[in-house]
């Protein structure tokens, strides 16, 4: 018998070590994989994309929002993960009654670090959970800190345009890559204005991969309203998966940084 307390303040007790495993979370299956959870992750949503093999052999058992209760029932499962942001609440005390649902909560780095020695914990994976976590921090350890933040804003909806306040983890990601969030003193995802992007005299857009899918046109849809400000297509799974894909988010913010640099 053990105990594993999750993001959300709740209490988790578990007889055995979970040996079927549902997963609500891209970012937290990708983590499962890399603890070599090959045996023991039963289920997975629609959007845990990585690993491939995962998304081809796997069973789906619908989307983030729109969980097919009877779908994770049939599994049978010992322990449902989910995400306070990215799954429902209903959803996941309905799920309560099949499994114990062990909910994170990830808004910066060190949430995330934290989760992953919990599902190590959970998992029996600790050796594993804990290298992982060295390599990670001593990588975003050595991300240099630039004398000047350039004024920034990071866009992940169009129509209307969205953007990410001060208390999300793309915001802390930002930090750590060595950019400013004009919108930092805003609270989670608000919806702006091109009018906006002027009066905060951002410098440097970001158009994400994800949700919404930036692509070059909406560059240069952009460009045409935001002439002096450049314009860049990021790897949204960078700045938002916060699972074992850390470990390639500060070279990739190494790149962007020089990437963005003004000309």
């Amino acid at each position: 018998m053990f105990e594993s307390i999750d993001q959300l303040g709740r209490k988790h007790c578990f007889k055995n070590t979970p040996k079927r495993i549902v997963s609500l979370v891209p970012s937290q299956t990708e983590l499962l994989h890399y603890l070599g959870l090959e045996n023991e992750v039963v289920g997975i949503t629609k959007f845990c994309v990585h690993p491939n093999e995962w998304f081809r052999s796997k069973t789906r058992i619908g989307g983030t929002k729109n969980v097919n209760i009877e779908a994770v029932k049939a599994l049978q499962p010992d322990i449902i993960i989910a995400n306070k942001e990215e799954n429902v609440k209903e959803q996941m005390e309905a799920l309560e009654a099949i499994a114990p649902v062990w909910v994170c909560d990830v808004n910066n780095l060190e949430d995330a670090l934290a989760m992953i020695v919990a599902v190590g914990k959970i998992t029996n994976t600790d050796q594993k959970a804990k290298t992982l976590i060295e390599e990670i921090t001593c990588q975003f350890n050595q991300l240099p800190t630039p004398n000047y933040k350039l004024k920034s804003a990071y866009l992940i909806w169009r129509k209307p345009y969205m953007t990410v306040g001060g208390d999300t983890f793309i915001n802390n990601m930002l930090q750590y890559a060595g950019f400013n969030n004009v919108f930092a003193k805003e609270n989670r995802y608000p919806e702006i204005t091109i009018e906006q992007l002027v009066e905060a005299n951002c410098e440097l857009v970001f158009l994400s991969s994800e949700p919404y899918p930036f692509k070059q046109q909406h560059i240069e849809e952009l460009q045409a309203a935001l002439p002096r400000v450049k314009i860049l297509l990021v790897d949204g799974e960078m700045f938002s998966w916060y699972g074992s894909r850390l470990l390639e988010a500060a070279s990739y913010f190494k790149n962007l940084s020089k990437n963005a640099t003004l000309q």
